[in-house]
């Protein structure tokens, strides 16, 4: 092969994006296809998680719906389902530039998750040198150049990791930290209400620490007032919800609107009675 015509490792245009304070709107996919995937990728989103913390996702499965999201304007971010260096490893091998890291509480957690994303001796990386990520070996010293295009984002979701964000974010390879509603709401005590005011008020003195620390935050939010409450507040990794709701809101909306149909036309209830 020709050298100066091989291929590179992909430039990370997500991980340019937030380090440039420029929004990013993305989705939770849970629905862990290929063929959803596809789907969302041409949708206009930014970027895309798919799931394998919450999703019924494997290794497999998400390098499926890599491939289908090529062409797309989505960029791939996958949330392992915990903090795993081999779980890590697999995933990078795989062609993921972009892991979003659940329940990270504290600086050493932080630091296991940047180390098992770059090799020897920064990290503990194991070497896969005919990987997709590689190309299969047609990218050039892949392992010298990778660690440029690779983004960690954490998740902070309980009061430990609430309590130590300038720690992690002080924890080099830290590159963005994304706070998880849901769960910190319930550690606080208001499972099932991450709107309520009190909560809201959390978040954002969360935020405004994340991005004095000269990190990008990120947060879920899929009613847009409040959504554009958190970009207000600094927020540029904004996620807008998830596929599986946006299908079963979807879908019982148009079944409730056409079940109507059989009060407003007298004569289908007098057909399906004779």
């Amino acid at each position: 092969m020709n050298v100066n015509t091989a291929p590179t490792v992909p430039t990370n245009h997500f991980k340019r994006a937030i380090q440039n304070n420029k929004l990013q709107v993305g989705l939770f996919s849970l629905l862990s296809h290929h063929v959803s995937a596809e789907i969302l990728a041409g949708c206009g989103f930014d970027w895309l998680i798919l799931d394998t913390e919450h999703g019924p996702n494997d290794v497999l499965l998400v390098l499926q719906q890599l491939q289908a999201m090529t062409g797309g304007s989505a960029h791939a971010v996958v949330r392992p389902s915990h903090n795993d260096v081999v779980l890590i490893k697999r995933l990078l091998d795989i062609g993921v530039q972009t892991l979003m890291v659940p329940h990270v509480q504290n600086a050493e957690e932080a630091r296991q998750a940047a180390s098992a994303m770059w090799y020897p001796p920064r990290g503990i990386r194991g070497l896969g040198p005919v990987s997709r990520a590689a190309n299969y070996g047609r990218i050039i010293n892949y392992h010298q150049h990778a660690e440029n295009e690779l983004c960690l984002i954490v998740q902070i979701e309980n009061q430990e990791g609430l309590d130590n964000i300038e720690e992690i974010a002080a924890v080099e390879g830290v590159d963005a930290i994304f706070i998880g509603p849901g769960d910190l709401s319930a550690e606080l005590g208001y499972i099932g209400r991450a709107t309520h005011p009190d909560m809201r008020c959390v978040f954002k003195d969360a935020i405004a620490r994340i991005t004095a620390c000269g990190k990008p935050a990120g947060i879920v939010a899929a009613d847009e007032a409040l959504a554009r409450e958190y970009v207000g507040a600094g927020v540029t990794v904004l996620a807008s919800g998830a596929d599986a709701v946006l299908l079963a809101r979807a879908g019982e909306d148009v079944a409730q609107r056409f079940k109507r149909l059989n009060a407003t036309a007298p004569q289908l209830a007098e057909r399906a009675v004779a």
